[in-house]
């Protein structure tokens, strides 16, 4: 009686283990499952991508639900931000500044929200100081300037955001500096969203 209850012991901790190891290997498929659907959904995003309903504007994409993960929202603002770029349009350029706007907190993702939001505002700045009414660029120039300044409080070594904001002051000085260069090339590259979880996003 004693080997027997002996053995059924030994039975029931083998049993067990492996409930235990079939346990955490479908949780572990889950997570790579719900990575791997994240991962393409940024990416689709990212690529700009139309996933609108059907009825929507032709090249249009929704905006993910303010409770989205933060990296398909800022995906989809960097897909708005790649629009705006090809297609040279105003209401892109804005979507993707207020889909920016809600992810600028002191994380990774924030600091590359803040970066391409500034960039977006100086290269906007850059395309009214061509147009007829050049002064107009000055409140988007300070804006973008303010943009960097804040990467830069988060993060003073991030030389990408140092060189724009001296491109942004050439073109608008500060009090005490001099008058900038009147021809100026385009903005340093936008941060583009990672789709490995756990890194952060990089200058592509």
């Amino acid at each position: 009686m004693v080997m027997n209850l002996a053995t059924r012991g030994r039975t029931r901790t083998a049993w067990l283990a492996l409930l235990a190891v079939a346990v955490l290997a479908a949780l572990q498929a889950a997570w790579w499952w719900r990575d791997a659907d994240l991962n393409r959904r940024v990416e689709a995003l990212a690529a700009g991508a139309d996933t609108a309903p059907a009825g929507s504007a032709p090249g249009s994409a929704p905006a993910p639900a303010d409770d989205a993960a933060p990296e398909l929202r800022f995906a989809a603002a960097y897909g708005s931000a790649q629009r705006a770029r090809q297609q040279a349009s105003a209401s892109e350029r804005e979507a993707a500044l207020a889909r920016y706007r809600p992810l600028q907190n002191d994380t990774p993702l924030g600091q590359a929200a803040r970066f391409n939001s500034a960039n977006l505002l100086l290269r906007q700045a850059m395309e009214v100081r061509a147009t007829l009414q050049p002064g107009q660029a000055i409140a988007l120039l300070e804006l973008a300037k303010e943009g960097y300044r804040d990467v830069l409080r988060h993060d003073p070594g991030f030389w990408a955001a140092r060189y724009n904001l001296e491109r942004a002051q050439r073109l608008l000085p500060d009090a005490d500096e001099e008058d900038p260069p009147v021809n100026e090339p385009a903005p340093e590259a936008e941060r583009a969203v990672t789709t490995m979880r756990g890194h952060s996003a990089g200058l592509p």
